[in-house]
């Protein structure tokens, strides 16, 4: 699973792009951080990576990402903002198996590129336990279009 690729180190940021489905009324629901069965990561973009000057700054190059990466980026979606240490340490204390997810920077490089896209690595399809604790774990939240 890790193979050549590094990890985002713990006290660094990821954001996590939530359909509006998973966010009715701007509530983020827990669905939003579950597994489908055809991937092996949760898909996720690391933020410090980015280099920006400010979490806004970084928002808007997420937005910019999103909006070149998606076919199509809904109205009422949200990009979620969590710490990696603070969710890997959630999980890792509050599951009975003492899960330890890994966060792994893994860019996209086809067309268009995501040079900051990252994956949260040994969740499993359908945990809503870990689903439930990840979003606990959400610092912020903004629109995901600009």
């Amino acid at each position: 699973m890790r193979g050549d690729k590094p990890l985002v180190p713990d006290p660094d940021h990821i954001a996590r792009y939530i359909k509006p489905t998973q966010a009715p009324d701007r509530q983020i629901q827990a669905t939003a951080f579950m597994l489908r069965s055809i991937d092996e990561s949760l898909s996720v973009n690391w933020l410090e990576y980015l280099n920006c000057s400010s979490r806004e700054h970084e928002i808007s190059e997420i937005r910019n990402i999103y909006a070149s990466t998606f076919r199509r980026v809904g109205a009422n979606a949200r990009i979620a903002v969590l710490n990696v240490g603070e969710v890997r340490e959630k999980v890792l204390t509050e599951t009975k198996d003492r899960r330890n997810l890994e966060v792994l920077h893994d860019p996209i490089m086809d067309e268009p590129p995501d040079p900051s896209h990252s994956g949260i690595h040994n969740l499993k399809p359908d945990d809503e336990l870990i689903a439930e604790l990840i979003l606990e774990t959400v610092l912020e939240d903004y629109p995901a279009r600009h």
